[in-house]
């Protein structure tokens, strides 16, 4: 029996398309329906979904952020408000897609698309997210410096020389080889204007520079801790991102 996971965060429309996927495809079992992109990926981590639903935009992570995480585990399916351009960047591959509000007709081209990739493996999304990405919520231009008060000065850090960003409480530890500072720009603000390859979230509230991690250690539980280059920190990472470093 196939499987998905639904991801949307208003709950008449996620309720809507659970009940129209049973209507048209009764022998698909939902094992999730979630409202936001964090306990997407949980959800992910507990089942082996063969689809994901994911609206586009979502609290916490978006549609498209989670579907970098997916990393080839699912099909998956965008549901988006967004029309044209949206529509001609997931005809370009694996990617297939649901225009809100989801009507009989085209969910049901799109269960049709979807019997016929169970036989095959799930398509790794990295090349058409970055074409999806340029056109969809557009990012801001990525950060350079971060402003910060270390004492009584005003310093700029270059955003490069930063090893971790972390919360802590109402604010944002910035940690560098050489000094610690607290900002006030929220870890979802970071993520939206630090490039995801440079700057990795493993953590509900860390980011972490990729060039800082010395090493990742596991516990006796199998939790896996981020060493960084020249400093005593060990951060946690969160299960929904243990993935990314499965292979170390």
């Amino acid at each position: 029996m196939p499987t998905a996971i639904l991801a949307e965060d208003e709950p008449i429309l996620r309720a809507q398309l659970e009940n129209k996927l049973k209507k048209l495809w009764p022998e698909l079992e939902v094992i999730a329906s979630v409202e936001d992109g964090a306990a997407a990926l949980e959800a992910l981590e507990d089942r082996a979904p063969d689809f994901m639903f994911l609206d586009i935009q979502m609290p916490e992570m978006t549609g498209v952020e989670v579907a970098r995480h997916v990393a080839g585990r699912a099909h998956v399916v965008f549901v988006t408000a967004y029309d044209e351009y949206a529509v001609q960047a997931f005809e370009t591959g694996a990617v297939d897609y649901i225009l809100k509000p989801a009507t009989d007709d085209r969910l049901a081209v799109t269960i049709e698309r979807l019997k016929a990739k169970l036989a095959t493996p799930p398509t790794d999304l990295k090349a058409i997210l970055a074409q999806i990405g340029g056109q969809i919520g557009a990012k801001k231009e990525r950060l350079q410096w971060i402003k910060a008060t270390i004492g009584q000065n005003l310093r700029l850090i270059p955003v490069a020389e930063v090893l971790f960003f972390q919360s802590d409480e109402k604010y944002t530890r910035v940690v560098t080889a050489d000094a610690e500072a607290l900002i006030k720009t929220s870890i979802r603000e970071l993520i939206d204007g630090l490039d995801p390859d440079a700057f990795w979230q493993i953590h509900r509230s860390t980011l972490v520079n990729a060039t800082a991690i010395a090493a990742v250690t596991r516990d006796f539980r199998g939790q896996a801790h981020v060493k960084i280059k020249g400093k005593d920190d060990s951060l946690v990472v969160s299960r929904i991102y243990s993935h990314l470093f499965k292979q170390m």
